[in-house]
């Protein structure tokens, strides 16, 4: 009789030498990328320069020139530099609707206070609002960097990356000694740490004026007027991100999985990116949407829930010809989408939070979660069982590992994505994408046979879907 039952195999097991060359060519352009891109800005700003490459332009070109797009075109929309959207023109009528992949590519950190910076004790240092769900206690004794932009009155925008050149030195917060942290070590993980204690040290040196108020905090404010021409005042207009400093890096004797500052989600980010620039031409249109705000629930002009999305779809619609409302409501309607966020592997270190018979495992591929939500499904999508037949038919078609799960045991917690956002519109929406473990750590773990299966993965969705 045969074996009814469903396995799911290792990844590695099916590699030949050639796809082991893929497998790690692919993660170690990531880990380039990784390394490179922190924040939301330097994400878009990186993700442009590679689209351009690949002959996508810029969709106001279109709208400025009165150009109409034809099957075969390649443009992008850009919002306020913190989220994008990527679209292949495809043959066949829009009212088909559209193959779309959709990540975020915000990740938790810290963020700076609009008036940050003081001085206590001679030490100079940044006060922060932390960003998205962390544990506050990981954030400490950390080497971190500062990334972000700052926007002076003269409408000019400074670019500033402190901390990551080796020559350059970091900055950190620091975490009481273990001599002195009896009553802090008999606190709970969550408040061992508080978030109004996250203040970052950068400086000890004071000004030469011993007559001078605060003269190690002016001195930082010498060094950063001479580097990068900026004043105190322009902290309030300004968008800087504490983050780990540094690299990522493979991880593991055998070099089988990445460590890296903001997996999630830029490891589904940069598979759906990649895999959208490998297709060259479609019958459906193809889009890659890249957005803002997940972490603090898709709020915001640059977030999920905003109008950008569904404008812009419009105005692509429009530039097609025949424009009506009719038609951008079905093509949205008819779409299919894997919503591309991250879950949560087994760790048998924590074994006791999760149900290994519906739980992610790293080596696996790509995980598809039908639903995410908390305890009774509060807050989630829940996708057709028809559309998962067909990603499971596609999937098998491709040779693509692929693996379900739930985001830990039943009453143990929860999770979000975009997934329900886009799923008003009536299209088809499942949550898909690569496993970690420390999700919301500093540095978090994925599997590059993982990362590898997500990235063909998305690209056998917008070929097949």
């Amino acid at each position: 009789m045969a074996d009814l039952t469903k396995k799911y195999e290792l990844a590695w097991d099916k590699y030949k030498k050639e796809d082991l060359k893929k497998v790690f060519s692919l993660s170690d352009e990531y880990i380039d990328f990784m390394s490179k891109c922190k924040t939301e800005r330097e994400c878009v700003k990186e993700f442009i320069e590679l689209a351009e490459a690949q002959g996508y332009k810029d969709i106001n070109t279109y709208i400025t020139n009165g150009t109409n797009l034809k099957a075969g075109d390649k443009v992008y929309a850009n919002c306020m530099g913190k989220t994008l959207a990527l679209f292949l023109i495809g043959s066949e009528s829009v009212e088909r609707g559209f193959n779309i992949l959709g990540a975020h590519i915000d990740s938790p950190r810290l963020d700076l206070k609009q008036n940050p910076l003081y001085e206590d004790s001679d030490l100079a240092l940044l006060k922060t609002h932390y960003y998205g769900g962390i544990k506050k206690y990981q954030w400490t004794t950390l080497p971190l960097a500062i990334h972000g932009v700052v926007c002076k009155k003269d409408g000019s925008v400074v670019d500033v990356v402190i901390g990551e050149d080796e020559k350059e030195p970091v900055v950190g917060i620091s975490d009481l000694l273990i001599h002195l942290a009896g009553d802090q070590m008999a606190k709970t993980l969550a408040k061992g740490v508080e978030g109004e204690a996250l203040n970052v040290c950068i400086g000890s040196i004071p000004v030469e004026d011993k007559e001078a108020k605060d003269r190690v905090k002016l001195n930082v404010l010498r060094l950063l007027n001479e580097k990068y021409g900026i004043d105190e005042e322009d902290f309030v207009s300004a968008e800087l991100e504490v983050v780990p400093a540094g690299r990522a890096r493979s991880y593991g004797l055998d070099s089988s999985m990445v460590m890296a500052y903001g997996h999630d989600d830029r490891v589904c980010s940069y598979t759906s990116f990649e895999a959208m620039m490998k297709i060259k031409e479609t019958k459906k249109t193809c889009i890659t949407l890249l957005v803002d705000k997940e972490e603090v629930g898709s709020q915001g002009a640059t977030g999920m829930q905003s109008r950008f999305f569904e404008n812009t779809v419009a105005e692509v619609v429009n530039l097609m010809g025949d424009y009506s409302d009719l038609k951008v409501r079905r093509a949205l309607a008819n779409s299919k989408m894997l919503s591309s966020d991250v879950s949560a592997a087994f760790d048998p270190n924590y074994a006791s939070v999760s149900e290994k018979q519906n739980n992610a495992f790293f080596g696996k591929g790509i995980v598809f979660n039908k639903y995410t939500g908390a305890r009774g499904k509060g807050g989630c999508n829940d996708a057709n069982p028809e559309f998962i037949a067909q990603l499971r038919a596609i999937m098998e078609k491709h040779n693509v590992s692929w693996q379900t799960s739930e985001l830990g045991k039943v009453d143990q917690g929860g999770g979000g994505t975009i997934a329900y956002i886009l799923a008003e519109y009536g299209m088809e929406v499942i949550d898909s994408g690569v496993a970690l473990h420390n999700m919301h750590a500093p540095y978090e773990i994925a599997s590059k046979a993982d990362i590898y299966e997500a990235f063909r993965a998305y690209e056998a969705f917008l070929i097949e879907a």
